[in-house]
């Protein structure tokens, strides 16, 4: 069986999918605790990664070079982008790009220098089997699929919402630990998916939604999905 990464970006994300497992043991990295232990008959290393691309990248790093997972799944929130894309609903990623990198004009906007690419891609069929998992636990949730933008910065303005949708308008959602996931992934060619609950519309309201949401909703839907997505193996 492989080794499953559990990761999400705030405690509240993930505090139910540690009271899943039954037999974990804390190891301590790079000043963040990392959970191991079984669920489901599966090996699990479950972690806090923190806010933001940095904070993703350290903690995608350890979990490949010190813990030898041999796939990621992240779970948490995000802001929705589309008008499609409403509060309640669930994005799971097909790919991902970086909207504040600039370096241009040497490389064109978005683009990740020296990769000749500005959007990574999920793993497929892991992928695949997170959106069934999405599907089971979450009966008649509206599930979507496609690109999501990650970026240092907490969207919480319709302006800025507005100017990421004329930007960006096949992004489906906003958060700020995604892109760096994948990329670190497919540098080291690591299977990753990435499922995203939409806690607000990433405008004006978003701040006083997204708080609401993390405490009423993100943690059951995370240890929801999560648990499908084991049973299946």
């Amino acid at each position: 069986m492989p080794r499953t990464a559990i990761v999400a970006a705030m405690h509240q994300e993930l505090s139910a999918v540690l009271a899943l497992l039954p037999d974990e043991h804390k190891q301590v990295a790079g000043g963040r605790d990392y959970w191991v232990g079984h669920l489901h008959g599966q090996e699990v290393v479950a972690v806090l990664s923190r806010i933001g691309k940095v904070a993703a990248a350290t903690t995608a790093t350890a979990l490949v070079e010190r813990f030898a997972v041999d796939r990621i799944v992240f779970t948490g929130v995000a802001g929705g982008l589309s008008p499609g894309v409403q509060r309640g609903d669930v994005v799971v990623a097909d790919s991902f790009l970086q909207h504040d990198l600039d370096a241009s004009p040497i490389f064109p906007r978005y683009e990740v220098p020296l990769y000749g690419a500005s959007t990574f891609a999920t793993d497929p069929a892991l992928t695949e089997q997170l959106a069934a998992a999405v599907r089971q636990a979450l009966h008649g949730t509206h599930v979507h699929r496609g690109l999501v933008a990650s970026g240092d910065r907490f969207v919480s303005s319709a302006a800025e919402s507005q100017a990421l949708q004329r930007a960006l308008p096949e992004a489906l959602a906003v958060e700020m630990e995604g892109a760096a996931f994948a990329q670190v992934c497919h540098d080291y060619g690591v299977p990753f998916a990435a499922v995203r609950t939409i806690s607000d519309r990433a405008d004006d309201e978003a701040h006083g939604d997204f708080l609401r949401f993390i405490e009423d909703v993100a943690s059951r839907h995370s240890a929801a999905i999560v648990e499908a997505f084991l049973r299946a193996g």
